[in-house]
């Protein structure tokens, strides 16, 4: 009997790319709940497995070999599986190497200048207007990127990849940075086609009952002192 996949998870962007392409796999996984909120991923458990304190983490039963693996990094993680089960991240090098460039545009550009845009429109103690337009102008930009490559794809990489779910869970916020998908046509198009798949509608659904016993981060003092004040260790 197969083993499911440990999937160390807060409901964030971040981790909906993991729930979202297990979903689609279509294997089973089974859920442990890091509070980021509350300063779980400061575990040390959990850093012998995320070094950089952060989720989503996977630990996988049956690695390479058959023995047990830990992947950190949801980038990581999604090429990892696609790798394992191959799917979702083509074997043709041309294919693949569209779907790693449209993956590392949103791990290196779209989720930090979405967060940043998310942190100073949403959780700054003090309005920094100067934050405030440079994250949300350049997640405008970003999502313009979007809106001119799917104006020629259907998805960003051609066909349906992990690079689309790695994406999606950032765009879903998108009133939180600032954006109207009305003013991008192409991007709104993928973007209800990305909703309307079972396995994304099952896989942002994933944490929900847990997220909403916590307090808004928007309000939560203490949570925002542990997201947002860290230093080495």
């Amino acid at each position: 009997m197969t083993q499911p996949i440990e999937l160390y998870f807060w409901p964030t962007p971040n981790g909906h790319k993991i729930t979202i392409m297990l979903e689609e796999l279509g294997v089973p996984y089974e859920v442990k709940y890091i509070n980021i909120g509350k300063g779980e991923q400061f575990a040390p458990d959990f850093l012998k497995i995320a070094p950089n304190n952060r989720m989503p983490a996977i630990i996988d039963p049956d690695g390479p070999g058959g023995a047990p693996i830990s992947v950190f990094e949801s980038g990581a993680i999604l090429q990892y599986l696609g790798r394992k089960y191959g799917r979702f991240y083509p074997t043709d090098e041309r294919a693949r190497v569209q779907v790693e460039e449209w993956l590392f545009w949103q791990m290196g550009g779209l989720g930090p200048m979405a967060g940043q845009a998310h942190h100073f429109r949403q959780y700054a103690p003090e309005k920094i207007e100067y934050g405030i337009n440079r994250y949300t102008n350049e997640v405008n930009r970003l999502y313009g990127v979007m809106n001119r490559r799917l104006a020629e794809h259907e998805y960003l990489a051609g066909d349906y990849s992990i690079a689309d779910m790695a994406c999606i869970g950032w765009v879903r916020s998108y009133e939180n940075q600032g954006q109207r998908l009305e003013d991008f046509p192409n991007l709104k198009r993928w973007f209800d086609a990305m909703l309307a798949r079972p396995a994304v509608q099952r896989g942002v659904e994933v944490g929900k009952e847990e997220r909403a016993r916590q307090a808004s981060l928007a309000e939560d003092k203490e949570a925002q002192k542990i997201l947002f004040n860290q230093r080495a260790r």
